[in-house]
This record gives structure tokens, C-alpha cells and sequence, in this order.
């Protein structure tokens, strides 16, 4: 049975998208369901894009959820009855009308294979839980064969990680800029008014738009090339996985075709960087846009400069994380088995590519590329934009809206506090009212409740050589204060205000209240921002 080629779904009426959510829902081909299906190991195995364990244990099992399995995300073969039986109001004839599967014939015992993927996908960020089902272009998992110029990728790594870290507080406008399957627009459409979703893609607007009905949601999709569909518009909400893959042309001439999804054909990292510059003037006041991205790392450069001169045209609010670098080669490879390129079929294309893109990278000083996170946003107030520009490289915990959220509240809180007039005086014993502090000594403080601390001692000492204080969430950060730190911190309960802490501190040491308050107020401020201290 041959597949037909750039197929797309499509919602034939509302009444049969309709039914085919309920069959879905009443076939148990839920999240929940399926990993009822699988044991770890075939789950682990399709997590790999392997998929014969999973497609052991769905041929075993006599469950509707097993036959949708097969179809859907495995690539196998099904009989029309097992079909009908676990879709019984759209059936298989349903299913070909809105283009999700082909059938051999018109026999119970005919074959009935998916032509797209339709998986189940539980949205679990900051908005609270939720429950869909994405279509996309089946994986080379399920076909067998590389993927196609135009695939239109489904629920991956870096997709889920733009879910997780997105902020989720009430939006009036949000943009989702390349959309592809439509799954960041499903979620900004929790907490949204209205979204605009765009892609030059159209098989992918396709997709999307097929998506929302399954979902139940409107979008506004729009047609066009990065921030082209939305000249002059506003957003309180962007956010975009952009293709940010950096493909040097060398290697497209080489034989790596260009996939949509991923490659935006231009120099280097210039996409990236265009989009960083620009995306800031369709921010409405307060607005955030997250986007993933990729930049170069140069000789003799440190690539905090290099995204920083991004920054500089983007003129407004910027935190940039980045969560992973990697070398020339093992760049090269990864892009090239996505591109399905492999050495085990076509060594000369394959070894060709990688060289063409070495040297590329080795023509323009590129020693390795870093990945990570984006954050953006135009300040709410007449106030100088912040910048943080940072390596996290550790394990964190998802999904981190939430953090990402208080974090951008806590800096609005704190820029509205140390601009006040009139700061704040200390007061202790050996304050005696006379020093004077900024406005953030004057705030009652407590530890977060996930932050512990830590303290190392030498085999009989006393005194611990190293205390450290451990965040269990967010950004799963470390800090090592000193002694007058870790002293206020210490002091930290909401009974008493920071000056009245520092005072304490200077009195108990004898110490100048001031030099005490020099090292603990911006330490204070920092360890606020990161989310260890928080207001009482």
C-alpha cells in the first residue's frame, strides 16, 4: 500500500471532528492509555525513535487504544475491522475523509495504514493540565524513510521545552511565530484572548488549523515568512521555536536538503539574531517573547558579546540562557542524521556534507554552537531595560513558566522599590538611625521553601569551610554566600525587616552597620531575583 505524498488532515465538518474526539477519548487513546500499552522498555525504545518493542506489545493486545496505536504512531498495517471497531462513529471510511489514514479496500480484513502521525499529548505547564491529540507527518520511525523537505515535525524535545518555560499569566494578544504542528498555539490559547499563529509553511498551517478544531480552539493562521504576517501589530504573548538550525549553503550544494521546519537559509546565526532584534518592537507595554535559538561561538570572542550586540538593537528588557554547546562536528552530525544523511547509506553525500560544513565553520572562526533559551520583554514603566546574559548547564526542573513568571515580577517588584524616594534607614543597635540604605531594606523577607542549605566541614572542625545555599526549583541553582550573608539569610522569617537584620549583624559582629549592609542589600537583591529569598 503506497502512502500518498504530502497528505495533510482535514476538517471535513465539525460534526465529524466532533466524533472523531469522542472515538479517540472512548478508545482510551489517551497518554495514559498508551503507556498502559507499553511496558518501560518499549517506552523507552519509542522515546528513541524505535519502534518495534512498542510494536510487539500493541500487536498483543486486543485493545481499540492498540489498533489506534499501530495506526497512528507505528506505521503498521491494520485490518479495516479493528479500525472500525475503535473508531466506531467516524469509522474507517471517516478517517480517510479527513485524510488521517488510507485503506487497501472495502473489506473487514483490508489493510488500513495512518498517513499522518496522530498522537495523544498531555499539556502539563503552569496553566494546569490538558489533554489533545496532534497530527503531524509521520517520523522515519513509522515510514522507514528520511523525512521530506516540507515534513511538518510533531511533539519533540525542543517543542515540549518552550511549553514548559513559557509564562502562563493572563494574555490579551499572543503570537505564535512558526507554528508548525500548531502545539505552542494550543497552549498560549489556554490563557489567551486571542492568538495569531504563523508559518511560511502551509502544510504546517494545515496541520495547525486541523489541530485547533480536534482541540476545540480558534486560531487566527496566517500565512508568511518570521514577523513579515504581523507588520505593526502588538503582542502581550510571543513565542516561537524558530528555525534556528545554521545550515551553511556549502552543504545544501553538498546534498542536505533544506527542511522547513528547521532551516531558515540564512548566513550563520543571523536568523536568530534578526529575531531577537526585531521582535521587541511588536511587544505591546509589559509584553514577553520566548523564543529557542541557536549562536556561534567565535575565536577570540565571547559569545556573551556576540548575543549581547543583539540585545543592544532589541533595546528592551533580555535574559539569555544558555543550556548546551557543541563542537563543530558533533553539530554536524546531529543535523545531518536529522536531514537523513548517514553514513551507513550514502558515505561519499554523507562525508561530503560533514566536510562542507567543518569548513564552513573553520572558514569563519566558528569553535561551537550554543543552544538555549531567549527571553524578551518591554518594560512596563519608564525604567532602563535589565539584561542577563548566563550558562546553565545542570539539570532543572520543568515545567519552568512558573519560575520564569516570578522571576520577571520580583525585577518589576524590585525596580519599583529602589526607585522610590525616601530610603530606607536601619534600624539596630548599631544603626543608631543614622545609616541609610536603599528602599529594599525596609522589606520583610523569608526563604523559599525549596532552597536548603548546605555546610561542609574538615573532620573535627567547628566552623564549616563551605556553606552553600541549593535551590531545589527553578534553575536548580547553587550560591556560596559569605558569612554576612549566609547570616541574614539565616535571618530571614518575615519577622523582621532586612535593615533591622543588618543592624543585628553589625552589633553582633561590631562591624559598621554600612559595611555590613554593602555586602548583604545586593546579594539580597540577586538572591530575590533567583527566586531563594522571597517577600514575606
Amino acid at each position: 500500500m503506497t502512502d500518498p505524498a504530502h497528505t495533510a488532515p482535514r476538517a471535513v465538518s465539525p460534526a465529524e471532528v466532533d466524533a472523531l474526539r469522542a472515538d479517540l477519548t472512548g478508545a482510551g487513546f489517551t497518554v495514559d492509555g498508551v503507556g498502559a500499552l507499553l511496558d518501560d522498555v518499549a517506552a523507552a525504545a519509542l522515546h528513541r525513535e524505535q519502534r518495534l518493542p512498542a510494536l510487539v506489545a500493541a500487536r498483543a493486545a486486543d485493545e481499540p487504544a492498540a489498533a489506534l496505536l499501530r495506526v497512528f504512531m507505528l506505521g503498521d498495517d491494520v485490518p479495516r475491522a479493528a479500525v472500525d471497531r475503535a473508531l466506531p462513529r467516524t469509522g474507517t471510511a471517516g478517517a480517510q475523509r479527513l485524510g488521517l489514514v488510507l485503506a487497501a479496500g472495502d473489506g473487514a480484513a483490508d489493510d488500513v495504514r495512518g498517513v499522518v502521525d496522530l498522537r495523544p499529548y498531555a499539556a502539563h505547564d503552569a496553566a494546569g493540565p490538558a489533554h489533545w491529540w496532534i497530527a503531524s507527518d509521520l517520523g522515519e520511525a513509522a515510514t522507514g524513510r528520511p523525512l521530506g523537505p516540507d515534513h511538518v515535525l510533531g511533539i519533540g524535545g525542543a517543542s515540549t521545552t518552550l511549553a514548559q518555560i513559557t509564562v502562563r499569566d493572563r494574555r490579551e494578544r499572543s503570537l505564535d511565530l512558526g507554528t508548525g504542528c500548531g502545539v505552542q498555539a494550543l497552549h498560549a490559547a489556554r490563557h489567551s484572548g486571542a492568538v495569531v499563529a504563523t508559518d511560511i509553511s502551509r502544510r504546517a498551517l494545515e496541520f495547525a488549523r486541523f489541530n485547533a478544531d480536534l482541540a476545540g480552539v480558534r486560531l487566527d493562521l496566517r500565512a508568511g515568512s518570521m514577523l513579515e504576517p504581523v507588520a505593526g501589530e502588538r503582542f502581550d504573548l510571543v513565542v516561537s521555536n524558530p528555525p534556528f538550525v545554521i545550515t551553511p549553503a556549502s552543504v545544501r550544494a553538498a546534498g542536505l536538503p533544506v527542511m522547513e521546519y528547521r532551516d531558515g537559509v540564512r548566513a550563520g546565526d543571523d536568523l536568530v539574531a534578526d529575531l531577537v532584534a526585531g521582535v521587541g518592537q511588536h511587544l505591546a507595554s509589559g509584553g514577553v517573547a520566548q523564543l529557542l535559538g541557536n549562536w556561534e561561538h567565535h575565536a577570540g570572542e565571547d559569545w556573551r558579546e556576540r548575543v549581547g550586540r543583539w540585545l543592544d538593537l532589541a533595546g528592551v528588557d533580555a535574559w539569555v540562557v544558555e543550556r548546551e554547546v557543541q563542537d563543530p562536528a558533533e553539530y554536524a552530525e546531529l543535523w545531518l542524521r536529522d536531514g537523513g544523511l548517514r553514513p551507513e547509506v550514502d558515505r561519499p553525500r554523507y562525508e561530503a556534507a560533514y566536510e562542507a560544513w567543518l569548513a564552513d565553520f573553520a572558514a569563519r572562526g566558528v569553535e561551537g554552537v550554543g543552544f538555549g533559551y531567549v527571553l524578551l520583554q518591554r518594560p512596563g514603566g519608564a525604567r532602563p531595560p535589565w539584561r542577563r546574559v548566563e550558562e546553565v548547564t545542570g539539570a532543572v526542573r520543568q515545567p519552568l513558566g512558573t519560575h520564569v513568571a516570578e522571576v520577571l515580577a520580583t525585577r518589576e517588584w524590585l525596580a519599583g522599590v529602589e526607585a522610590a524616594t525616601g530610603p530606607a534607614t536601619a534600624t539596630g543597635p548599631a544603626a543608631a538611625g543614622t545609616t541609610a540604605m536603599p528602599g529594599l531594606a525596609g522589606e520583610r523577607l523569608v526563604v523559599a521553601a525549596d532552597v536548603t542549605e548546605e555546610r561542609y566541614l574538615e573532620p573535627g572542625a567547628e566552623d564549616p569551610r563551605i556553606v552553600q545555599l541549593r535551590q531545589g526549583g527553578g534553575l536548580g541553582r547553587v550560591v556560596r554566600p559569605g558569612t554576612l550573608v549566609a547570616g541574614a539569610v539565616g535571618a530571614c522569617d518575615g519577622e523582621l525587616t532586612l535593615g533591622q537584620i543588618v543592624g543585628g549583624l553589625a552589633a553582633l559582629l561590631d562591624v559598621p552597620a554600612d559595611d555590613v549592609a554593602a555586602e548583604v542589600l545586593p546579594a539580597a537583591h540577586d538572591l530575590l531575583v533567583d527566586g531563594f529569598l522571597r517577600r514575606a
